[in-house]
């Protein structure tokens, strides 16, 4: 097994999807609300698109720098949407845009594929989730 090197720690309390959730630390406290409630708060499928997009940018950034490329005004996007498949029950997809300026379309599908082979969050959903990796260069 492998040795962590940082471990987060978040605890849910109230009705889940309806209630709060928490670090050990403090640093995140946030109320939760199903989707399309209108109710005050985000939900699971938001936080995780935020940590996939942060995760997949950096990967990328260090695939770019580790191939001695300058990315331009690049950015990442995660749409993680929740779908109901009638025979597995509820599930996620996802949909990864990757942008960036002064660099060619062919150059930054390259990266980008790379990175996706080393983003923690891309290997933990391959093969478990549908996912779509849009690449557009500038």
């Amino acid at each position: 097994m492998s040795t962590p090197i940082y471990t987060a720690v978040a605890t849910s309390t109230g009705e889940g999807r309806e209630g709060q959730v928490a670090t050990s630390d403090g640093t995140l406290e946030l109320q939760l609300a199903m989707p399309g409630t209108n109710l005050p708060g985000t939900n699971p499928e938001q936080l995780f698109a935020a940590g996939w997009s942060a995760c997949f940018h950096s990967a990328l950034k260090l695939t770019a720098k580790k191939n001695k490329v300058a990315l331009e005004d690049s950015a990442v996007v995660a749409e993680v949407s929740l779908v109901n498949d009638p025979e597995k029950g509820f599930g996620l997809s996802g949909v990864l845009r990757v942008e960036a300026a002064g660099i060619s379309q062919d150059e930054l599908e390259k990266l980008a594929h790379e990175a996706d082979q080393t983003c923690p969050y891309s290997k933990a959903v391959r093969g478990n989730i549908d996912v779509t990796v849009e690449v557009t260069a500038g």
